[in-house]
């Protein structure tokens, strides 16, 4: 019998992305605004901190469509965003490869690892499938410690920018930084019509009861390794755009606090919802960065971030709005 994620909300805050019909029509305005959002805000903030607060979106998003989807919680997501990271920036330093093919490397390697993650993984439920991930996550942790390429605690640093397709130079914060919003908005796309698709509707088949669409005749294991491997290649994804703009790919990125954060990410903007981990992203690197003053404390104060978002906002900020105006956001 399943057992559901403690973590993840009764009824999804996305119940309503069962009737595409009534729900198109106001996200392409608020897609249409995130878009003029994205080309304006470069003028009004540090185009590297958006970048980070970008990437970190990307990670977000692609763990929501694990948990929030599928109601599968993973404890070890950093494995799929530092490896990628990592592979990106090794390949671009070491190996002299252009941006993009750095990139495509790092995704692969977030996708390869997903593969192997979620076909152990998936072969348990509920709490052991958490255990298993967070396991396997302090295993990439003890090999990217342990390992001579990886530069072990130094990490990879001075990671080039190079130029994308040989024609854009990349060493510019602004041009750099509409390449990110360019993907990023593009992933934001593409989870939005996976959500409305068969592929979605399943998987919150999947995630409502588990025995029920066994019985109907559906392969939920295939399911459910899919969408890991999709969720991994993601986060590989937003690891490997993460190193380009840092240069510099470390410990940090793998480390098991690193996959509380996006799971921080996800509870406080709304699990289950298109916007949700924006919003959560953006409350946690905001926070982050003007709290930054305090030292370690930063890390008492996220917590009560997150005390105070669970007891107000049951659902996530954007999930309690979304039931506010009976739209799903």
């Amino acid at each position: 019998m399943s057992v559901s994620s403690p973590l993840a909300p009764e009824a999804p805050a996305c119940a309503g992305l069962a009737d595409p019909a009534r729900s198109r029509t106001h996200f392409r305005w608020i897609f249409l605004g995130l878009a003029v959002a994205l080309i304006v805000l470069p003028a009004l903030v540090y185009p590297i901190f958006l970048m980070k607060l970008l990437c970190f979106a990307l990670f977000a998003i692609a763990f929501n469509l694990l948990l929030g989807h599928c109601g599968l919680l993973s404890f070890g997501h950093a494995a799929f965003f530092g490896a990628g990271g990592y592979v990106a920036a090794y390949a671009a330093l070491v190996w002299r490869l252009p941006p993009e093919a750095a990139v495509a490397l790092g995704t692969l390697a977030g996708i390869v690892l997903g593969a192997v993650f979620g076909a152990l993984a998936t072969r348990r439920q509920g709490i052991y499938l958490t255990m298993v991930t967070l396991g396997l996550a302090q295993l990439v942790y003890f090999v990217a410690l342990r390992s001579p390429f990886t530069g072990a605690e130094d990490g990879i640093q001075n990671v080039p920018r190079g130029n994308l397709f040989g024609l854009i130079d990349l060493k510019n914060d602004v041009t750099l930084y509409f390449v990110i919003a360019t993907v990023f908005f593009a992933v934001l796309m593409l989870t939005y019509r996976l959500a409305f698709s068969p592929f979605g509707q399943v998987l919150r088949a999947i995630r409502g009861n588990e025995p029920r669409a066994i019985s109907l005749g559906l392969d939920v294991r295939s399911y459910k390794l899919a969408v890991f491997v999709i969720s991994a290649g993601l986060s590989g994804l937003a690891g490997s755009m993460k190193a380009i703009v840092f240069q510099i790919a470390s410990l940090v990125d793998v480390h098991i606090a690193t996959s509380g954060e996006v799971v921080l990410m996800t509870l406080v903007g709304g699990v289950g919802t298109i916007l949700g981990p924006i919003v959560g992203a953006s409350v946690i690197v905001i926070s982050q960065n003007y709290l930054a003053g305090f030292g370690e404390w930063v890390v008492f104060l996220q917590g009560l971030i997150f005390v105070i978002s669970v007891l107000l906002f049951r659902d996530g900020i954007v999930g309690v709005l979304s039931r506010k105006i009976g739209r799903p956001l």
